[in-house]
This record gives C-alpha cells, structure tokens and sequence, in this order.
C-alpha cells in the first residue's frame, strides 16, 4: 500500500523516460534554446535513485517510521523526490499550505508537533528563530544553503555513501501524511492520511479517467505531481504560484503546454478562467490537450466552454467532486454539464457534481448540526430532497490530528468502519448524480424556510449587471435576515453612494420575482469578493457575512 513502490514499478519499466519537468529560471520561455537548456529533467530511475538516496540518508539519521516531519519545499522536481523519499522512510510527512498565512502556517506546525523540518533556507530560519515554538523539531534537513543552523543539508544526504534499502512496507492502516485544511469554512485543521487513501486515490483518479502509463500532465496543484509519478505519467511544472492561481500569468501555462504537447491538465477554476479568457481574446489553440481538470468550486460555464473550445476536438475537461478529507467522490464532464445540466443550475437547481466514484458509498441524510456518533442515529432522505452528504470509502480519511472535537463531528461510527460528513448539503436525483447546494454551515435559517447559497446565488447571478454574488446571513433587531452581496461587473459598478441605492433597490426589487430568491430583504455591492487561498475560486462568505453585517449596522441611525 506504499505509493512508492508505484513509482519503483514504473522505474522499472519505463527507466529512461522523462518524469519530471520544472523550468530554467530566465530560459524556459526562450524558444530559440533547445528544449534541454530551457527545463531541468529527471528521469523515472533517476527519481526512484534520489528518492531511495534520501530515504537512506534520513535513516541514517536516525528517523524512524511514523516520525512526523514538515515538508516546506516549493513545488518542483526537489518537492516530489523528497515526498517519495518520505514514503519510502515510512516518515508522516506534514503537508501545510503556504497560502494560509505566516502565522496559521506557525500555529499549525506548533499543534501538530514534527520532529524535524525538512525545507528551504527560509523555513529553515523561521524554525530556528521560533524555536521555541517548535521543542520536538531537533532532525532537520536543508534543502539549499544552510546558514546559521545546525542540521544536516539535503546535498550531505546525496553525497553519503549508503545502503538503499526496499521502501517501508506499509499497511493500509499506517500513518503517511497530515495535510492541513485551508480553513475557509472553519479552522485550518490537520487531516490524517494513511498510506492506503493515497494508494487508493492514484488508482481511483487512473482508472476513472482511463490516464495511460506515458502521458504528460501540467499540474498546477503539487500533489497531483505525485500521483503522476506514480502512474507512469510525466510532469511538467509550470511557472506559477501556486496559492494564486487567479493571479497566474496565461503564457506561462499556455507554452510548457505547446512546448512538451502536454496531454492532461489540472488546475482550480480561477486559473482556467484566466487561461480560457486569454485563449478566447486571442484564439489560442491547445492542440495536444485532451483532459483538464479542474477542482475546488463549481467551474462556470462560460470557462467550461472556453477550455473545450481551446482543447483537442475529441478531449474533455472534468470537474472531480471531493475534499481535503475525501478524494476523490464524484466526477462530471463539461459535456454532460453544458448540455443538461447547465441550465437546471441556472435556475436553482444547484450544481451537479455527477456520478460516484467506484470506491465510493455515499448517501443523503437530513441535516443536523449535531454530532451524530453511530449511523443509527442518521435518517436517510428521499431523492430529491436536500440533505447532509455523507460518504464511505478507501480513499475517506479517518480523523484530525489535532482536532477531537472536529472528529467527532465529521465521523459517524458504522459498526467497524465510519462514514465522514462532506459538510455540504444537496440532493440525489434519479440518476444516482449529487447535486451540491451549497455548504451546511452556510447555509441561512429562517423563521419559516432554509436558504442554500448555490440555488439562491445561481438565480441572482443571472442579473445581467451581477458577476457573481453571496448569500448571507445578517441578524436585524434579534431576527435572523437574509442579504445578499453582489460583485458587479466594471462597467456596471456605481460610482456614488446614490447610484449604489439605486442599483440595491433594483437588485432587492429583481430578487422578489423568484421563490428562491423573494426573501432575501437586503443587498451591498463589492468591487471583488474574498475568496479561498488554496484555489481562489470558493467565495468567503463568513468573511463577507461580517463586513455586511457591520454595513447594515452603520446604515442604522445612530442613539
């Protein structure tokens, strides 16, 4: 069950063959250079080599299986060698995302107690400067110029002269990673991964997709640079940063793609919205793609055409369902979207999400806000019916590390296995297809009927003046309200705050004409909303839930 000895089997098999891919700082883009002057490249051999290298290095060290160790290494060639190295130790490597903020980056480190640090320079300083932070960290390892810390450096473990054992013989059930939720809805929180979930989510994504021994993938999420490896496919990563994909540069995804005639792609909604504007302005074609994914939100349908249109006629572009949690659970094609469900969604239906996974059991349950310890206590709903989403499967975590009482409340016990809680709600309709409407704790409760933020939002973005929006909840003389905050387009955007109530009144007057919509009491106009900082695509509602709060409270007269 070790996603190592993945990589050893296609090593073996494809041993000369590219893996990996990153760009030459100040050569990747020039296109009068050969193709080996513009990017560094690895092999499969070379990276099962250096992975094993590393491995051994770290036992000689004296690092045990089931040691916890932080990975701080950007995404690249060094990233995904040193993940493999870290499976092959039997090493529990701690995974955090940058993106969420030096000081939840510290707090999460400091809860979840490494014993070392694997990083660059900079993480490196950070850990000795805040050592007292982190009492446990005493093995750690340079990647890059050591300065004023002890440690080992990553170049030392390469030079040593040792034994290259077999990878770590893990069980299903032994420890492999901690990844950190984002904390977009709640707090950022530590997920166990044993090495059966990944194991199993290589062979989940390979055997769904069909992805073939050989191919090539542009990733702009790191991991999936590990689940490549692991499949036989080569990576090629793109110049980008990673915690801003909507930020991201369009060329710099568009030509490693023409470059290597990359065949797969994956990235979050906001870098192809990115690059389909761009290939639509300039009528951008990329030939050779012929499978995007794209995950983290919903992908609106206009990016969905554009990426289509750009890709290779017979190719497609999905949008796998899951979660830091579970992944993946769900699957659905631009096709089936742009042609059927589209237009359900459109007019409140929700977002279909698709068909199961085959790993996957999944079932709809009414919604509770409570822990629910044993799945006797669950009532399962009819189709069609808006419920809680609750999932089973190989590739479902099983608790937080450094949450209990989260655990508690996203596992349900079913007699010796468990069922995690997605959080979201939605329905299953007669095709066995999940409809996501929206997140259960965004979700706003009224004296007489429940709002859900992707009916509601889906029918109010069809305002032709509204880009996109967010439901809220707002609480008015001790009562529980509805409001909505909308992003306007730039040539829509009021410039006073005159014109502002006049396009708030038409909004609230365009609202009452929908069921779905007719009780929302109050509208407030952004330039932008908050989004997510892993893919810059999940609108923060909670964040904007108290901005709107604290803009009603200073439109009321003052005592």
């Amino acid at each position: 069950m070790n996603v190592a000895d993945l990589l050893q089997k296609h090593a073996a098999a494809r041993a000369d063959e590219m893996a990996l891919a990153e760009p030459i700082a100040g050569r990747w883009n020039r296109s009068e250079l050969p193709m080996h002057k513009r990017y560094r490249c690895v092999t499969f051999k070379e990276l099962d080599g250096d992975s094993s290298q590393l491995a051994a290095g770290l036992r000689q060290l004296g690092v045990t299986p089931g040691t916890r160790m932080a990975l701080l290494i950007p995404p690249g060639i060094e990233f995904i060698s040193w993940v493999f190295a870290l499976f092959k130790a039997g090493v529990v490597t701690v995974l955090i995302d940058p993106g969420m903020g030096r000081k939840n980056m510290i707090d999460c480190l400091a809860r979840v107690q490494t014993k070392g640090f694997i990083g660059i320079s900079k993480a490196q300083a950070m850990r000795a400067l805040l050592r007292h932070r982190f009492p446990l960290a005493t093995t750690n390892v340079t990647v890059g110029r050591r300065w004023f810390w002890g440690g080992a450096t990553a170049k030392q473990l390469r030079a040593l002269t040792v034994n290259i054992d077999n990878s770590f013989a893990a069980e299903p059930s032994d420890p492999a990673a901690i990844i950190f939720t984002t904390g977009s809805t709640g707090p950022p929180k530590g997920v166990h991964y044993c090495h059966e979930n990944f194991y199993q989510q290589v062979l989940q994504i390979q055997e769904h997709y069909a992805i073939q021994p050989g191919g090539s993938d542009l990733p702009a999420f790191p991991l999936f640079g590990l689940f490549n490896a692991a499949m036989g496919v080569a990576t090629i990563f793109p110049v980008m940063d990673p915690t801003r994909p909507a930020k991201v540069t369009p060329e710099n995804i568009i030509q490693p793609i023409q470059d290597w005639k990359i065949g797969q792609a994956f990235g979050s909604p906001a870098l192809w919205k990115v690059v389909g504007d761009y290939c639509d302005r300039n009528g951008t074609k990329l030939k050779s793609l012929k499978r995007i994914l794209s995950a983290g939100a919903p992908v609106p349908n206009r990016v969905l055409q554009q990426m289509t249109s750009a890709m290779q006629e017979d190719g497609e572009m999905y949008t796998p369902y899951g979660a830091t949690e579970a992944l993946p659970v769900a699957s659905i094609s631009a096709g089936e979207v742009l042609l059927e469900t589209a237009c359900q969604t459109d007019q409140g239906a929700g977002t279909c999400v698709g068909h199961k996974f085959s790993g996957i059991q999944w079932q709809v349950i009414k919604i509770t806000d409570d822990p629910l310890e044993d799945i006797s206590q669950t009532e399962s709903v009819p189709h069609g019916t808006i419920g809680e989403l609750i999932v089973q499967g190989p590739v479902v975590t099983s608790h937080y590390v450094t949450h209990e009482e989260e655990t508690r409340n996203h596992k349900i016990k079913d007699q010796d296995g468990f069922w995690h809680r997605m959080g979201d709600v939605g329905y299953l309709d007669s095709q066995q297809r999940f409809w996501f409407c929206g997140r259960k704790s965004q979700r706003v409760i009224l004296a007489e009927k429940t709002l859900y933020t992707a009916p509601t939002e889906a029918v109010m973005n069809q305002h032709p003046k509204i880009e996109r929006c967010a439901l809220v909840p707002l609480l008015v003389d001790q009562q529980p309200r509805a409001g909505i905050v909308v992003q306007m387009g730039p040539d829509h955007f009021p410039p006073t705050n005159a014109a502002q109530r006049v396009e708030t009144d038409e909004i609230l007057q365009y609202a009452s004409q929908n069921e779905l919509t007719a009780d929302i009491q109050y509208a407030f106009i952004r330039k932008d909303l908050p989004v997510d900082i892993r893919h810059n695509a999940k609108i923060s509602r909670g964040k904007l839930a108290r901005w709107a709060q604290d803009k009603l409270a200073s439109r009321s007269p003052q005592p």
